[in-house]
């Protein structure tokens, strides 16, 4: 009895071992959040205001009001993800082709500050560098959807009020988009909702 009962747990636990191992192998599918434009129409979607401080690789505790009057993108980022660190490349060439033109990057790393000191160095950004973990989560949670996983860009007007969001890589064609669209809103020549409806195919 004492022995069937060793051979029947065994087995059970070697067969929940494999399960688990094959399910390991294939990624989880994510929940897609509903795009912002889409739930600025059903009225269940507030533009809010982003407020947060987070100190930079320097330790200097920074305020998001400090880039208030520039268009900015938050990017969430971390050292371990590949995605985010190709995307760097790109958001440095936007900053110095955008820049004088009243755009602003923000990169946020959701990562340890040691880590990030030390990329930064081979990296070289030309613009600011916040650092959190749950508190660089909690900021890209305010975006109304849920936080999901990296890289994740945040849309934010010249007056601190968001226009979109992006889920995954930011291609260099999406950051054309974006320029294009903010530089029309500033232009007058389409509203805010226009402008997040043009940036909803991010």
């Amino acid at each position: 009895m004492h022995r069937s009962f060793l051979i029947f747990a065994t087995a059970l636990i070697a067969l929940m071992a494999g399960a688990l191992f094959y399910a390991a192998r294939f990624p989880v599918q994510e929940a897609v959040p509903e795009p912002v434009a889409e739930a600025v129409e059903k009225g269940a979607y507030a533009p809010i205001y982003p407020a947060f401080r987070l100190t930079d690789i320097a330790g200097v505790e920074r305020d998001f009001s400090e880039w208030q009057g520039k268009h900015r993108l938050l990017n969430f980022w971390a050292t371990w993800c590949a995605p985010c660190r190709r995307e760097i490349p790109l958001l440095k060439t936007f900053q110095d082709e955008h820049g004088a033109d009243g755009f602003q990057i923000i990169g946020i790393a959701v990562d340890f500050p040691e880590q990030v000191a030390a990329y930064a160095e081979e990296a070289e950004f030309n613009y600011p560098i916040l650092v959190g973990q749950e508190d660089a989560m909690a900021v890209a949670e305010t975006s109304g959807i849920e936080f999901i996983g990296m890289p994740f860009t945040m849309i934010v007007a010249a007056d601190g009020e968001l226009i979109n969001t992006h889920v995954g890589e930011i291609k260099d064609s999406h950051l054309e988009h974006i320029a294009k669209v903010l530089t029309m809103l500033d232009t007058g020549e389409i509203d805010k909702d226009s402008a997040r409806k043009a940036l909803n195919f991010l």
